[in-house]
This record gives C-alpha cells, structure tokens and sequence, in this order.
C-alpha cells in the first residue's frame, strides 16, 4: 500500500521473513555481528522470553481493512497537530508495496546509536544523506534510489512464498526513541506515540499496542511480528 502522495512506482511486497530481512539488511551495510532479526511467535511471557535481548525495534505485519482505513484518516487529523521528539527518524511512503523496506528503514534510522553500519554502505549513505531532509523527501530519495529496489527484488525473491502485486497486509515499526514508544507508519501523516517506554520495556510495550491492532481484527490471523535483536 502507498499513500495519498503516492508515486505511480510499485514494488512486489517483502515477505516477513527473518532470514530474508537479516541478508537484505546485512547486504545493506547493516554489520551481522551488531543485529538480526528473529520471529516473535506469541504475546505469552514464555515466548517473549525465547526473543534474543536486547530488542531494539519490532516489526509488525497486519491486514488493511475497511476499518483500518478508516482509523488511519482519523488519526491523520490529530498527528499533524502533534509534535514528537526530533530525534525521531521518520519518513513517508510513496511506492506501493515498499512498507517492508520503510519498516526496516524506520528501524535502523532510529537505532544507529545502538548498531554498525558498514562506512560507505547504503545504509550508511542513506541516513546521513537524509539526515536533515522532511519525511516525504526521504520518501522522495528512496523512490529514486536504483540500489534499494534492487536489493528489495533480491529480497523478495528470496521468499518462501511467490509475492504477489495486490498485498493486503501492511508493516509498521514500534521503536522506542527518547524514553517514548513510537509507531512507525509510512503511510500515516507522522510518528504515534504510544507513551513512554524503555529499551528494556519495548517488547513488551509494543505487544500491547499490537494486542490493539490485533483485536480489532478478530476475524484474520494474518499478523506477523518480527522483532531486530541486539547480537551480544
């Protein structure tokens, strides 16, 4: 899915897949010995507790629906009246079908403190070269990077499952900047903070928000969520 400024461009949907999220991003310049991403496979405190810690950032799969939509436009008129921390990486999403890649865009650009990026790499590039940029002009930079969608057909081909155009199902990131957890949404008009939060808390935190998400959508079980580990 894009958004209402979005490009005519349409990429084929990255399957939330850890193992294919760990070689796009470690071929991005992301170092494999500072993070990986592994599969949350439940709320349950026991399979929290299976998650590698420390956690940095979680990746959240789930369906777009009427209802959804709906919530979104609603939310769209309070965010642009809110402001959050500067030090919040965000950008918008313009190219259809690219919020896996956003999503872990959001990740790393919020957690580059905590991780190594290889010198010159795209990663690398990327951020300090967007730095300073609005959200959509980030939206703009990546839409017009040839190295980034390569690496994302790469990567979609590399999934277990044959991607297809007409995805149904959206990824965000929840990150926890500043003391406060934040939603990450492209395709949203900024940043949602879900209150305060802490590195050691974020899983948690964000289990709560998705719990949200999920019981407002009592009829699918499409939901994935991937969260990016600290490699100790």
């Amino acid at each position: 899915m894009a958004t209402e400024s979005s490009s005519a461009k349409r990429w084929l949907p990255l399957e939330a897949n850890p193992e294919v999220m760990n070689q796009f991003l470690w071929g991005l310049g992301l170092a494999p010995d500072a993070a990986e991403c592994n599969d949350v496979f439940g709320f349950d405190d026991e399979l929290l507790e299976m998650v590698p810690k420390p956690v940095l950032a979680v990746l959240f799969l789930y369906p777009i629906t009427k209802k959804s939509e709906e919530e979104r436009i609603e939310q769209d008129k309070v965010i642009k009246e809110k402001v959050c921390s500067d030090k919040v990486y965000f950008m918008k999403q313009t190219v259809g079908n690219a919020c896996g890649t956003i999503g872990l865009l959001h990740a790393i650009g919020n957690i580059t403190s905590q991780i190594k990026l290889a010198e010159g790499s795209f990663l690398d590039k990327f951020f300090k070269s967007t730095a300073d940029m609005t959200p959509l002009e980030r939206a703009r930079f990546l839409e017009n990077d040839s190295q980034i969608e390569d690496a994302h057909s790469v990567a979609v081909t590399a999934g277990e499952t044959p991607a297809t155009d007409d995805a149904d199902t959206h990824f965000i990131c929840l990150a926890c900047v500043d003391g406060e957890l934040y939603e990450l949404d492209g395709r949203k008009a900024g940043p949602i903070s879900h209150g305060a939060s802490s590195p050691a808390t974020l899983l948690k935190d964000s289990t709560k928000v998705m719990k949200k998400f999920i019981e407002k959508n009592p009829d699918t079980l499409n939901f994935n969520v991937i969260a990016i580990s600290k490699r100790t």
